[in-house]
């Protein structure tokens, strides 16, 4: 008896020590989305024409190791660093786009469309984002056509699945609204893409969302879930001007993430890969370009994805011509709102498009507030004098609040 009430108590101080209902874990998520957040502006600032994918990937990857390592220095079993590679994919590239230094390189070009993703931990509490952008776009130089209105349905359609993350409302009513924002702009959302809830040391969590799901997909079901207080969400919203089904090339996959499954690896090469992923990484995704020797690491890494030790992030592409935008946010779904912490602005009036949402239950979901309302106290009566002018003030201050 006192066994299984000790187990119990114990389960329960894990649950509170790592979810939001407690401050630290809210600060640590808040310090590893500022990170997030600095690093993807940054990113967003060197992306100009005749610049490196590879240099600007290996940049987003070098500036998270930096900042995350100057948290925390005291800790030292504290683990703290990358949670996503940075990832730069373009025009018709879908994601996952992260290539080694043996790879072949792409040179961005004035008015390619990017898609910059990337994430950083602290002590397993993770923060990622991602960010569309037309380079060379601007006020006075505007984006148009498919372009305008693949980055307008992507950032719309987050913006809507943001206001119903909160209590109440379930994944079913988000991949719907994706749909119908997307649709609003003549694209579609890509098919089978997931959001993932957030858990410490967990970026695919119990909970998840699919928008547009694929015919297996459909066939096995997704589970329907409601979303609640203190639970944290990697929303992720990507949007194609074309069909929207995913196809692998023969583009290089070189993040990875290791599943937690035992198997004995044949090749020394194989298990010295392992080590150093299991040792570097934990179960946070990596890139390949994260090893000093990289054509060990390609190597080792084709053993460890054969007997799923390592689950693949392939490279994956939309029809050439076509074009894919993604917003990505990580967000907290607290008592008094949900709260986004991570996501850059968008500079909106550098696209041009002539379609619009004209459905006026997504405008009002859109226009909506991401807190919770408080109810008005009634005014008590008065019982004795007049109160004092300063009393008065701050007490209207206090109801306005």
């Amino acid at each position: 008896m006192a066994d299984d009430s000790s187990s119990a108590a114990s389960d329960t101080e894990r649950e509170v020590g790592t979810t939001i209902a407690e401050d630290l874990v809210v600060t640590k998520y808040k310090m590893a989305s500022e990170i997030t957040n600095r690093v993807l502006k940054e990113l967003v600032e060197k992306c100009a024409p005749n610049s490196s994918v590879t240099e600007m990937c290996s940049f987003g990857d070098q500036r998270l190791t930096e900042e995350t390592e100057k948290v925390f220095k005291n800790k030292k079993d504290l683990k703290k660093g990358i949670a996503f590679p940075t990832c730069l994919s373009v025009n018709n590239c879908i994601c996952h786009f992260s290539p080694l230094k043996s790879d072949p390189d792409y040179v961005i070009k004035d008015g390619d469309l990017i898609k910059v993703d990337l994430g950083c931990h602290i002590d397993g509490f993770i923060a990622v984002a991602a960010h569309t952008f037309v380079v060379g776009a601007s006020k006075d130089n505007k984006a148009t056509g498919r372009k305008a209105d693949v980055v307008l349905a992507a950032y719309h359609a987050a913006e809507g699945a943001l206001r119903l993350l909160k209590p109440g409302s379930n994944n079913y009513q988000v991949t719907e609204t994706i749909d119908k924002i997307s649709e609003s702009y003549k694209c579609r959302p890509v098919e089978g893409m997931l959001s993932y809830q957030l858990e410490k040391e967990v970026i695919d969590g119990t909970k998840r969302i699919i928008q547009n799901p694929t015919e297996l997909q459909k066939k096995e079901g997704c589970e329907k879930c409601e979303f609640a207080v203190h639970e944290v969400y990697a929303l992720d919203v990507l949007v194609s001007t074309g069909e929207g089904k995913p196809k692998e090339s023969e583009v290089r996959t070189t993040v990875y993430k290791r599943k937690n499954i035992i198997y004995q690896l044949k090749m020394k090469t194989s298990r010295a890969f392992f080590s150093e992923a299991e040792k570097k990484h934990g179960l946070m995704p990596f890139t390949l370009r994260s090893f000093e020797d990289e054509k060990k690491a390609r190597l080792g890494v084709i053993e460890c994805a054969k007997h799923d030790l390592m689950e693949p992030y392939p490279v994956y592409f939309e029809k050439e011509g076509e074009f894919v935008a993604e917003f990505k946010y990580t967000v907290l779904i607290m008592p008094n709102g949900t709260m986004k912490i991570t996501g850059l602005p968008v500079e909106l009036e550098a696209y041009q498009t002539e379609n619009q949402i004209t459905d006026e239950s997504l405008k009002n979901l859109l226009q909506s507030s991401l807190n919770i309302k408080k109810k008005k106290k009634k005014n008590k009566k008065k019982t004795s004098g007049a109160k004092k002018e300063g009393e008065a003030e701050s007490e209207e201050e206090e109801e306005k609040k």
